[in-house]
């Protein structure tokens, strides 16, 4: 499974990163995008916009178990982010943006405070 945060162009990083048959979770889905990637590895793609049930009050109960479902596997070590090898200070917050912008960076960009 690959959760995408970041949307946009990086959902075909994520389409990329997936294995056949995988599943890939995107909460940022605003954007057109060839899905052939996903249809030739046999993906799943579903996008989660949580805002629109808790402003529409619809089945925020259902919504509230799923979070929490998600926070027991984050605990357990089940669902790991992606991080990426090169770390930063808070005073290499520049250096963390320039590596974040360049494309090189495998995951998320960490900065230590």
């Amino acid at each position: 499974m690959v959760f995408d945060t970041v949307g946009a162009a990086n959902m075909t990083n994520s389409f990329a990163a997936a294995g056949l048959n995988a599943h890939i979770v995107s909460t940022v889905a605003l954007l057109e995008l060839d899905l052939t990637p996903a249809h030739f590895k046999g993906l799943s793609l579903h996008i989660v916009f949580m805002l629109i049930p808790m402003l529409n009050d619809f089945r925020r109960e259902a919504h509230g178990k799923i979070l929490s479902t998600l926070a027991g596997l984050v605990d357990v070590g089940a669902v790991k982010p992606l991080l990426d090898d090169q770390r930063f200070t808070l005073s290499q917050v520049g250096d963390a943006y320039t590596r974040l912008k360049s494309g090189q960076a495998i995951g998320k960009v960490v900065v230590d405070v």
